[in-house]
């Protein structure tokens, strides 16, 4: 077992920690229950599905707090390095959280945190396991929302509650504590106080040679040149399972989530750059403000634990074929920009993929942005994403088109698919089926043939081979009728009456 030659070090409850010898793949929920001791926090799935195991992260940003949060059983413990961190534990111990109108000294006591008391309140606990997690992530909705005085709605509930598993109590008290948390008497972490502990946390202490996490772009491409062998990670929710459920180990880890370049978002007239360390929350964000119509799509891209964690530039480079972004970002006719110490290069992302989870790059070579045009008066896209569960699932299906239709004809088509390949993919042939003919139910009719015809997919768990060349020939059809004015019946339309 490999240890790390630096400390790792946050802030719990108002004061510095810092742990030594933790090995560079040690997972943070391995930290907290083993190390430290903090067995509120609980081990479930061990793959970011359950969020038993959900903490919340505060990082500066801009001057200001950001909170998260996040499973902390996919996520590597040193990835915290420099960060608040609070557990169930902590919410009515932590001497920087505070009611807004403190009681007299003789009656102080132990107040629980608004997250805490509105799941009592509302009779949100049945048998408890589940009960951290929750806490967790109302703690930070809390945070992000009741405290900007932003209202929390049934729909915001139940999305940012998506990533967490209710065995026994059922959804609809806790959602009653969700928006039960606003009538509190209210609670404020002291974040200027924070930030400045936080400031002093900056930089490392020592520069680590098991667990690398360079600053800036040029560092980080000469220690991907000097450690080819070195296991990179971002977010680590894909690595995090070939650490708790593969039982890999690594000697070695390279994170690239704390180079500044990488963590740039950046917008102009023209495009949308989005630096390959940015989470998929801020990420999505971004898309949905260009792109208000994908605001579903992201919601359900796994959940808002994991979109916390993961990010956009991770979920490209692994390759999944069924991941959800990329089929996205084809359709959207992104590139992708390649770096390493011998310069930059930048391609179409669908020419990223030469088969199953293999790529272009060379060995020294990262993923260093997404590049997204920003979209044309003439665009018309949707995005469909066809699963078992609503929430939290993974595709059997993934299909998103954009058309330029303008005077009645197709002038340009891009179509990503997910689920139906070794790859994700670019539905070229259907491309071609549809482009410079005129937009009409038998160009769609001869354009799903095509889109059937295309792909060959596999038949496994989620479904069979022919169900998804169903699916896409169904999918294509729905984007025309949709396209005619006609809305659709999904689920979606009766999510929120069933959860009331």
């Amino acid at each position: 077992m490999t240890m790390t030659d630096q400390p790792l070090r946050f802030i719990r409850r108002g004061q510095p920690v810092a742990l030594h010898d933790i090995p560079p793949d040690r997972t943070l929920l391995e930290v907290l229950r083993e190390d430290l001791g903090c067995t509120g926090t609980k081990e479930g799935c061990g793959e970011g599905d359950c969020g038993a195991c959900t903490v919340v992260l505060g990082e500066e940003r801009g001057g200001k707090l950001h909170y998260s949060a996040v499973n902390s059983c996919i996520r590597l413990a040193h990835s915290v390095d420099g960060m608040a961190l609070w557990t169930v534990e902590d919410l009515a111990e932590d001497p920087l959280i505070r009611p807004a109108s403190p009681a007299p000294a003789a009656e102080k006591t132990i107040t629980l945190h608004p997250a805490q008391e509105a799941m009592v309140q509302c009779h949100g606990s049945q048998c408890g396991f589940c009960t951290p997690g929750f806490v967790m992530s109302l703690f930070g909705m809390y945070q992000n929302h009741v405290c900007q005085g932003q209202p929390i709605t049934r729909e915001l509930a139940q999305e940012e509650l998506s990533g967490n598993l209710c065995r026994c109590t059922g959804y609809r008290p806790i959602l009653d504590a969700a928006q039960q948390m606003a009538a509190l008497p209210a609670m404020a972490v002291d974040e200027a106080q924070l930030l400045s502990q936080l400031a002093q946390l900056q930089p490392p202490a020592v520069a680590g040679t098991a667990y690398l996490a360079p600053t800036t772009l040029p560092a980080l491409l000469a220690a991907r040149a000097a450690h080819p062998g070195a296991q990179v990670v971002a977010g680590c929710t894909d690595v995090g399972l070939w650490v708790t459920k593969m039982h890999k180990q690594y000697a070695q880890v390279l994170d690239v989530t704390r180079a500044a370049e990488l963590l740039q978002l950046d917008e102009d007239a023209h495009q949308i750059s989005i630096g390959a360390a940015v989470s998929l929350t801020d990420a999505f964000a971004a898309l949905v403000r260009q792109w208000p119509q994908l605001h579903s799509f992201s919601a359900r891209f796994a959940g808002l634990p994991v979109r916390n964690s993961g990010t956009l530039g991770g979920n490209v480079a692994n390759g999944s074929p069924i991941g959800d972004s990329m089929p996205l970002l084809i359709a959207l006719r992104a590139q992708i920009v390649l770096a390493s110490v011998r310069g930059e290069r930048t391609l179409p992302l669908e020419d990223l993929y030469t088969g199953y989870r293999q790529n272009v790059m060379a060995p020294d070579e990262l993923l260093v942005r997404i590049i997204v045009p920003r979209p044309s008066v003439t665009e018309a896209l949707r995005a469909y994403k066809i699963s078992k569960r609503f929430d939290d699932d993974i595709s059997a299906v993934c299909l998103v088109v954009n058309l330029d239709i303008e005077g009645g004809v197709v002038r340009r088509a891009s179509i990503g698919a997910g689920g139906v390949a070794a790859t994700p993919a670019r539905a070229r042939h259907t491309e071609a089926a549809l482009t410079g003919q005129p937009w009409s139910a038998e160009t769609v009719r001869k354009a799903a043939d095509a889109l059937q015809a295309e792909f060959s997919p596999i038949s496994d768990m989620r479904a069979s081979g022919a169900y998804r060349r169903t699916v896409l020939a169904s999918l294509l059809q729905r984007f025309w009728l949709e396209s005619q004015g006609q809305e659709a019946v999904s689920v979606e339309n009766f999510r929120l009456e069933a959860a009331v």
